[in-house]
């Protein structure tokens, strides 16, 4: 059984529908199990209906005849040889694959309940506004291995890396203000992404982190963590969220009341640090264009698995079926003496 189970799989190899080559003797079967054709004399009579019939008889019973018989005997095998497919395998080849490995960092330290967006006309606050913007980016991002990391007192993974985007934002949408504490733990949060974007090759690791506040006192300092995801190849995308408060009726702009303000400096040297870039959102609409601008970083080119690609070889039997076939037809019809 092993010897016929590799049998079928060179045949497999060589044909994609190998059965077809059963189809072989059935022209043969066919002439020695029907019954003679009755006398078609009174049957409607075409131009070439003579040579049709030469050719037809030229076959004989079996293999007998030459000539035209020949010519639509190998025209029948070579039409079951088409049917079957005859393949080839070229060289092997490793298509390139598109991605990256990305870990979105989210603040939802108490602040982010801060209302100071605007969502389609209507007031929101900053957590609200931030999901729906990391939301659009996550349907952008196809072909990428996408992770969630929050931070409040602490640093969770929500959802660790995967290809299922949609996962990815069912944890989004299901995260609160508070849900890891009041506080932001900024460091924390990049020597958590850092961790789980080992797994990755170095060229493909991006941390995206979007904070509204100031590192709390305490946690491991943002600095050390990014000097740890400089050298394990982690490019970190900061985003400063937040507007600046609010404009009253004479003019003067007052502080919000979500606490202490973004630490921009600091945001901007972990990413000086690490290669990548520093952002600031006072709004949805300019939140929205930074990470309409991320979603341009150009993807990173790796060699996919290798494949042996499958050539069809098929029209050749065909074309040489179609024109044996004209030239049985055309062939001369012998004449008796």
């Amino acid at each position: 059984m092993t010897g016929l189970g590799a049998l079928i799989a060179e045949w497999r190899e060589l044909f994609a529908w190998p059965w077809w080559l059963a189809a072989l003797p059935l022209p043969l079967l066919a002439r020695w199990l029907l019954p003679p054709a009755r006398d078609a004399s009174a049957a409607l009579k075409v131009p070439f209906g003579a040579r049709l019939d030469a050719v037809a008889a030229a076959g004989g019973r079996g293999l007998r005849g030459g000539g035209a018989g020949w010519l639509l005997w190998l025209a029948w095998a070579l039409l079951c040889l088409a049917a079957a497919r005859p393949q080839q395998l070229g060289d092997p080849i490793r298509p390139p694959q598109v991605g990256r490995g990305m870990m979105l960092a989210l603040d939802l330290s108490g602040s982010m309940s801060e209302q100071d967006m605007t969502l389609g006309r209507r007031n929101v606050d900053r957590l609200t506004a931030a999901k729906a913007v990391l939301a659009d980016f996550l349907d952008r991002r196809v072909g990428d291995r996408v992770g969630l990391v929050v931070f409040g007192n602490r640093a969770y993974v929500l959802a660790p890396l995967t290809l299922d985007r949609d996962t990815v934002r069912d944890q989004l949408g299901n995260s609160l203000v508070g849900l890891a504490g009041q506080e932001t733990a900024i460091g924390e949060a990049i020597g958590l992404a850092v961790r789980r974007l080992r797994q990755l090759p170095e060229r493909e690791r991006v941390l995206i982190l979007l904070t509204d506040g100031v590192n709390t006192p305490g946690t491991p300092d943002p600095m050390r963590a990014a000097q740890i995801a400089r050298d394990e190849g982690v490019r970190v995308h900061t985003i400063a969220f937040g507007g600046d408060g609010v404009l009253t009726l004479f003019g003067v702009r007052l502080p919000t009341s979500g606490g202490a303000e973004v630490d921009e400096a600091a945001l901007r040297r972990i990413a000086d640090l690490t290669g990548g870039r520093f952002f600031r959102a006072r709004d949805t609409a300019e939140l929205a264009g930074i990470y309409a601008e991320i979603d341009r970083l150009e993807p990173v080119q790796r060699e996919g698995k290798a494949v042996r690609p499958r050539l069809e070889r098929y029209p050749w039997p065909l074309g040489a079926a179609l024109a044996l076939g004209l030239l049985a037809f055309a062939w001369p019809r012998r004449r008796p003496a």
